[in-house]
């Protein structure tokens, strides 16, 4: 789920020690020469020494065999663990390339059109927002249905197949505006796939996971393609760890399947790919092959640029990816991130050739770079290219003057989650990192043709009005993965805002929420989100010169609203903020959670015993880390289902009971725990000395 790709990456990269005995490897398929297969090691080398995979596992299909096949492996102490072409990887994303086909499955069967309005097929289907009653399955499928983007809420779980997040969707959903009009623009939106799931499971009157069993995996004899509610070899998972955690973690559980919750292999992922690529019309006509791979994200708004990793069609994540165009040769992608998997599927549809890159530990967007390298040797080897194009080189930067008009783009800006203040001056503009750091802070200086320039001449910004009225910041660049290669993106990546005037009295309400913590009380303990406490806290940063906080339009004093309409990336997974008090508590709603305020928040019990208690409500409970508790050891007598997470005053992990299974922690200063489990459950908690 592809927010988790780069914006999560950063924090829950797998750093793993440096790798100094040999690696695991599978055998590699015999019809290939050795330059390939060497080319395939050494990318899955890289991505283990200097990018945090653990496992790495690869299959290249050409006119339905397999011409290579390999895997790498390594422990937390760099020792090798096999991972053989029978292991299994989640595909986190990717999965939506299944649902998508099996929407389509019933569009051949006379069963769905998809453009009609979804509510046809999910007569449930409310939203407080009118316009949802536009919404077709093919906008859910092109990402271009207008909603807010993703309901994560205990969605990954430490082995266990809760549908709680499935089941309560539509129910969310109720009370949910759109941020635009139904297919006014392409930007990417989990729900929209498991609105898709639901509706299979409708029309079908059978759960997704038979479907995709009777549907899929039978015709396709498929062994190692399961759903988190299939019954299958657990064991069979390759496993996953966290730096600073001893030994292997719980199996991963992403129960958002029609989004992200499929477990598969390589070479079997490429088996399906032939199934999208039309070389199995008996599963998917040609007819819907060919709807899924059309440009779809250039029906809305749009960045201009033709040569980009970024492209919807129907479940792909790009139906003309780079550098594939540059050689004249159609390719088709789709990545994929859960926490802990990561995942990347290139078909080129032309040429009934496909690549899969699976990995534990790492990032989608390495995993497409390198799988595109592996694939490019393939087809030089194979005769279809003649050359591998070297990667793109950059002169330096030559300042221009600017036309004085250019200075009327400064203001206020801004994306899901935060607002900035950018200035146009004397022909240079000052920008903060981007992609996470992929793209590193800089000054812009201008070039001509109303673009801006990056100094070392790789990222180019410039100022776009689009037809919906809305100006943003357009940004193309080239990201270089030093040992895997280079990848060319174009999006946008801020909205021009208007400045809000508040009241006195609504700016004094906001003030006092400033640089204010709120903590998520409605996730199950055994989430792997507590694996990064970020992202269960929501700290409002309010700024009253501009009436925003964390992005989002402050309305009154308990509400604030999004007004973010960004195509491509950064306008998904936006929200609204709603504050409400209850027994003199307050606390905040978004994104689908619950959070409590800091000021509820109390510091934990210092006598040698202790009780704590969830409350009827099922709320997680969070205590400080003062003084008196600091550097004792934690021990908690646990009810079943029960556990506790530990940070310390930086929000590193010290111990996450369900991940771990210990229930010890030395407590550290300033740190955090919270409690989770089930309504009335008591944990029974005694304080070593220091």
């Amino acid at each position: 789920m592809k927010r988790l790709s780069i914006t999560v990456m950063a924090a829950l990269l797998l750093v793993l020690p440096a790798v100094t005995e040999g690696k695991a490897q599978a055998n590699s398929g015999p019809v290939t020469e050795d330059l390939v297969g060497t080319k395939a090691l050494e990318m899955a080398e890289t991505l283990i020494d200097s990018y945090g995979a653990s496992g790495v596992q690869y299959a290249i299909r050409n006119a339905g065999k397999v011409v290579l096949s390999g895997g790498l492996g390594v422990n937390e102490t760099g020792k090798e663990v096999p991972v053989t072409k029978d292991t299994m990887f989640g595909i986190g994303s990717v999965s939506k390339m299944y649902v998508t086909a099996a929407t389509m499955m019933l569009v051949d069967a006379g069963k769905v059109d998809i453009d009609q309005p979804l509510l046809k097929y999910i007569p449930e289907f409310k939203m407080a927002d009118e316009r949802y009653k536009q919404i077709t399955p093919r906008m859910l499928m092109n990402h271009s249905a207008g909603l807010y983007g993703s309901h994560y809420k205990n969605s990954m779980l430490f082995d266990d197949n809760d549908t709680v997040n499935h089941d309560s969707l539509l129910e969310n959903l109720r009370s949910e505006r759109l941020k635009s009009d139904p297919g006014e623009y392409s930007v990417y939106a989990n729900d929209g796939f498991q609105l898709l799931e639901i509706l299979v499971e409708r029309v079908s009157s059978m759960s997704y996971s038979e479907f995709l069993a009777q549907g899929i995996r039978s015709p396709l004899e498929l062994t190692s393609t399961y759903t988190p509610l299939d019954d299958f070899d657990r064991s069979r998972l390759s496993p996953v760890r966290f730096p600073g955690f001893e030994g292997e973690l719980p199996s991963e559980t992403v129960n958002v399947i029609g989004t992200g919750g499929i477990y598969s292999t390589a070479e079997e992922l490429t088996l399906f790919s032939e199934v999208l690529t039309g070389e199995h019309p008996d599963l998917l006509s040609e007819a819907s092959v060919s709807a899924m791979q059309q440009p779809e994200y250039r029906k809305g708004v749009w960045v201009s640029d033709e040569s980009n990793i970024f492209g919807y069609g129907l479940g792909w994540d790009s139906v003309d990816l780079a550098p594939f165009d540059d050689y004249g040769i159609k390719a088709l992608t789709k990545g994929g991130d859960t926490v802990m998997y990561h995942s990347a599927l290139i078909a080129l549809p032309e040429k009934d050739i496909s690549i899969a890159l699976l990995t534990s530990g790492g990032s989608s967007i390495l995993n497409t770079a390198a799988a595109t390298n592996i694939l490019l040797a393939y087809l030089k080897e194979i005769g279809d290219i003649a050359k591998i194009q070297p990667d793109k080189t950059f002169k330096d930067t030559v300042k221009k003057d600017m036309p004085y008009s250019l200075k009327a783009y400064s203001g206020l800006y801004g994306s899901a989650g935060s607002t900035l203040k950018i200035t146009v001056s004397d022909g240079k503009v000052d920008l903060p990192d981007m992609m996470d750091g992929l793209i590193p802070a800089q000054t812009y200086v201008y070039t001509g043709d109303h673009e801006f320039t990056g100094k070392d001449g790789i990222t180019v910004i410039s100022f776009n009005e689009e037809k919906n009225g809305h100006t943003y910041v357009r940004v193309k660049s080239y990201l270089d993965f030093p040992g895997i290669g280079q990848s060319v993106i174009a999006y946008y990546e801020w909205q021009k805002l208007s400045v809000n005037q508040l009241s006195s009295a609504v700016a004094s309400t906001w003030k006092e929420r400033n640089e204010k913590t709120y903590y998520a009380v409605d996730e199950k303990i055994n989430s792997l989100f507590y694996l990064s406490p970020a992202l269960l806290m929501k700290k409002i940063t309010f700024d009253k010169q501009t009436g925003y906080a964390n992005g989002t339009k402050i309305t009154d004093n308990n509400h604030a609203i999004n007004v973010i309409e960004i195509p491509v990336m950064n306008g998904r997974d936006v929200t609204d903020l709603t504050f409400f008090q209850k027994e003199d508590i307050e606390y905040l709603h978004a994104d689908g959670r619950t959070y409590v305020s800091e000021a509820a928040v109390k510091k934990v019990y210092t006598g040698p015993s202790s009780v704590i208690s969830i409350p009827d409500s099922g709320n997680a409970r969070w205590f400080k880390i003062g003084e008196g508790a600091a550097d004792r050891t934690m021990t908690g007598d646990l009810p079943q289902g029960g556990g506790f997470a530990v940070y310390d005053e930086n929000g590193v992990p010290v111990n996450v009971s369900a991940a771990t299974g210990s229930r010890t922690a030395v407590l550290p200063k300033n740190g955090l725990i919270v409690f989770g489990g089930r309504a009335g459950d008591v944990f029974q908690i005694t304080l070593g000395s220091k």
